[in-house]
């Protein structure tokens, strides 16, 4: 696995090495040693969610939790391509409510590491298109919370218009004075 950092502090794009032969590819997406050499990850993963999403153009997120149910996630598409984003909302970075977005696909089998303390969402840019994320934390309803999409204070460049979002998604707000970061 190579790992790059982004500008976000924590946060890493992932690109496998993968070994190709007459029957087709194999590439490492996990190993503890390597993550902790590597970043410094020991988290143990707790859960590991599959999303699939039929439409193109639609938008899942911001989402995150508040602590102490922070967490961290790995997140890989393996079928179709997302414009995947972070938001950073760690309220002493130096990079508060900056974003991140990248081309997350099944043919660049790249993936995001997201560390605690920030927001996730992302956009698909397929129809069919499927992603698993591994989480370090269970999911807790009573610590979800998530920032509207369209936020004028994070200005994020989304690669294509709506085309489908949960009622869920379109009730979070915009960042304003009553904002909890992490």
């Amino acid at each position: 696995m190579i790992f790059t950092p982004t500008f976000l502090q924590g946060n890493f794009v992932i690109d496998l090495n993968v070994n190709t032969d007459d029957r087709g590819w194999f590439g490492r997406t996990f190993c503890r040693d390597t993550f902790e050499k590597e970043i410094g990850h020991t988290k143990e993963w707790m859960q590991m969610n599959h999303s699939f999403t039929t439409l193109k153009g639609a938008l899942r997120g911001l989402h995150y939790q508040i602590a102490p149910f922070s967490e961290i996630k790995l997140v890989r598409c393996v079928a179709g391509s997302v414009f995947d984003v972070i938001v950073d909302i760690r309220k002493n970075s130096p990079t508060y409510l900056q974003y991140f977005g990248t081309e997350l696909s099944s043919v660049n089998k790249r993936m995001m590491y997201i560390p605690e303390g920030f927001a996730h969402g992302f956009q698909t840019l397929e129809k069919n298109t499927e992603l698993i994320y591994c989480h370090s934390e269970n999911y807790n309803a009573g610590a979800e919370s998530g920032i509207l999409y369209n936020d004028p204070i994070l200005k994020i460049n989304w690669p294509l218009s709506v085309t489908e979002i949960s009622k869920r998604d379109t009730e979070h707000t915009f960042i304003n004075s009553d904002f909890k970061a992490l």
